[in-house]
């Protein structure tokens, strides 16, 4: 069953100094910009070949979307995964609740 295990999590606030609520297998996020961030991992994973999934949420209303960082070309690692913060408009926004889980 080891393709189905969440190899990694995180909760955290994406605005103002970035700052994890709470994670297993994520050592730290990286504030790239606004609505920008990596995520990076205690323990890597074997392969780049896993699925990152996540929902963002902020308090003056509004729809954010999570994505993939296009911009990059290593937006995918098996230290790290880059993601960002999208607003219904296509802005990049930050986020005070981002929740990314990993799965591979």
């Amino acid at each position: 069953i080891g393709g189905q295990l969440c190899r990694a999590w995180v909760n955290f606030n994406g605005t103002g100094t970035v700052a994890i609520r709470a994670s297993y297998n994520v050592s730290s996020i990286t504030d790239n910009g606004v609505g920008d961030y990596t995520v990076n991992f205690t323990t890597a994973l074997a392969d780049a070949n896993y699925s990152a999934v996540g929902m963002v949420r902020f308090t003056s209303g509004g729809s954010i979307t999570l994505g993939g960082n296009a911009g990059s070309t290593t937006w995918q690692q098996t230290s790290s995964v880059r993601i960002n913060s999208i607003s219904t408009a296509g802005s990049l926004v930050d986020a005070e609740y981002v929740n990314v889980a990993i799965f591979r």
